[in-house]
C-alpha cells in the first residue's frame, strides 16, 4: 500500500482525469441514455462549477443549459457567480425561482413554526435562522447535537439545543428546497430530451449530505467519486473564476449564513479528505497519527465518526427495495 502522506490525494495529471470523466460523462449522456444535452444546476458554489465546466467540455456548451433556482431565503452572490460561471464556459442558462412552489408547499411556514416552538421570541419576518453544531462539539469530534441559532434585527444571537420533532420538521420543511429544485431540473431536461447531470461530490454522496429525490436526484454524478479538495484542484485546473473557489462553501439554505462545516461535516475539508481515506483504505491511526499531527485516539474517533455517518446514511442512498417478488404461478393455488 502507497505510504500515507499529507499529499496522496494530489492530482498529479488534472488534465488527464478531465478527459476522462468527460469521455465517460459523453459516453453516458449520448450513447447509454441517449440523450441530446446536459442540464446542471448552478448556484456560485465549487462542485455545480466544475460539474458544468466538466460537461461543457464533455458534451459541447451548446449542448448543456445552466439552471438557476433561487428562493426567497438564497443569497444573491449565488446568482451572480452561477451567471460568471455560465458566462466563462460559454453555456446558455435559465432562472426558475422557486419561491412561490416552496410556499405552496408550507416550506418557509413549517419551518418557522418548529423554530418559534424553541425560541418563541423569533420573527421571520425580521429575524434570520440557522442550523449549527456548536464549536465545543465540534472540537470534541462528539456526535452531532444541534441547535438553532437566531439572528436578531439588532444583531443579538440566541441558540438553543434542538429537540428532535422540532429538528426534524426544520429539516423536512427545508428538504422541499432541494426537492423543488430536482422537479425542476427534469423538467427542463424532459423538455429538452436531455439528462440531469448531478453536482454532489464523494462526501456528499457518502457522508448523506444531500437530500433524498432533491439533490441526490439526478442521472449522472461525474465527481460523486472526488474528494472536495481534488474537486478543488480540478476547478484550478478547468479555470473555474477565482470568486467561486474562494467562497466558503455554505448550505444557502437558511436564512442566516451557514458553512457546510458547521452544520454537517465538524471539521475543515483538507482534514476530513486525508482522515476519510485513510479510513476508507485501512491505514493504521498509527501510520496517520504522526503525518496529520494528531493523537491515535483522534484518528480512531473520526474513523468511528465516518463509520456511523455511512451507516446512518445508508437509506439515503438506497433506491427503492424491488425485492418483493414472491409471486410465481408455480406457487400459487389455482381456485
Amino acid at each position: 500500500m502507497k505510504k500515507f502522506t499529507q499529499s496522496i490525494l494530489k492530482i498529479d495529471n488534472p488534465e488527464a482525469l478531465i478527459d476522462k470523466i468527460s469521455q465517460k460523462l459523453k459516453e453516458d449522456v449520448f450513447r447509454r441514455f441517449r440523450r441530446q444535452g446536459g442540464i446542471v444546476g448552478i448556484s456560485g458554489g465549487v462542485d455545480s462549477s466544475v460539474t458544468l465546466a466538466i460537461a461543457a467540455q464533455a458534451l459541447g456548451p451548446g449542448k448543456v443549459v445552466g439552471v438557476l433556482l433561487p428562493e426567497q431565503d438564497s443569497s444573491p452572490d449565488s446568482k451572480s457567480l452561477a451567471l460568471k460561471l455560465a458566462d466563462k464556459f460559454g453555456v446558455d442558462t435559465v432562472e426558475e425561482n422557486i419561491s412561490a412552489a416552496l410556499d405552496g408547499f408550507g416550506c418557509y411556514r413549517r419551518r418557522d413554526e418548529a423554530v418559534k416552538s424553541v425560541i418563541p421570541e423569533y420573527n421571520p419576518q425580521r429575524d434570520k435562522m440557522k442550523i449549527v453544531i456548536p464549536k465545543e462539539i465540534l472540537e470534541r469530534k462528539l456526535p452531532p447535537v444541534f441547535y438553532v441559532t437566531v439572528v436578531f434585527a439588532d444583531g443579538s444571537k440566541i441558540s438553543r439545543r434542538l429537540p428532535p420533532d422540532a429538528f426534524l420538521q426544520i429539516v423536512a420543511a427545508s428538504n422541499f428546497k432541494q426537492r423543488s429544485r430536482m422537479s425542476m431540473l427534469y423538467f427542463h431536461a424532459e423538455a429538452r430530451h436531455f439528462a440531469v447531470i448531478g453536482t454532489p461530490n464523494k462526501h456528499e454522496v457518502k457522508q448523506g449530505f444531500f437530500v433524498k429525490y432533491g439533490d441526490g436526484g439526478a442521472d449522472v454524478m461525474p465527481i460523486g467519486n472526488l474528494y472536495k479538495t481534488q474537486v478543488y484542484q480540478l476547478a484550478e485546473h478547468l479555470g473555474v473564476p477565482r470568486e467561486i473557489i474562494e467562497r466558503t462553501p455554505t448550505t444557502d439554505t437558511y436564512t442566516a449564513e451557514q458553512t457546510q462545516e458547521e452544520f454537517f461535516y465538524q471539521m475543515p475539508f483538507d482534514k476530513m479528505d486525508l482522515l476519510w481515506f485513510a479510513w476508507e483504505n485501512d491505514y493504521a491511526p498509527a501510520d496517520v497519527a504522526g503525518e496529520m499531527n494528531m493523537s491515535e485516539d483522534d484518528v480512531r474517533n473520526n474513523y468511528a465518526n465516518f463509520e456511523r455517518k455511512l451507516k446512518t446514511t445508508e437509506y439515503l442512498r438506497t433506491g427503492p427495495l424491488l425485492d418483493y417478488d414472491f409471486w410465481h404461478p408455480d406457487f400459487l393455488e389455482t381456485r
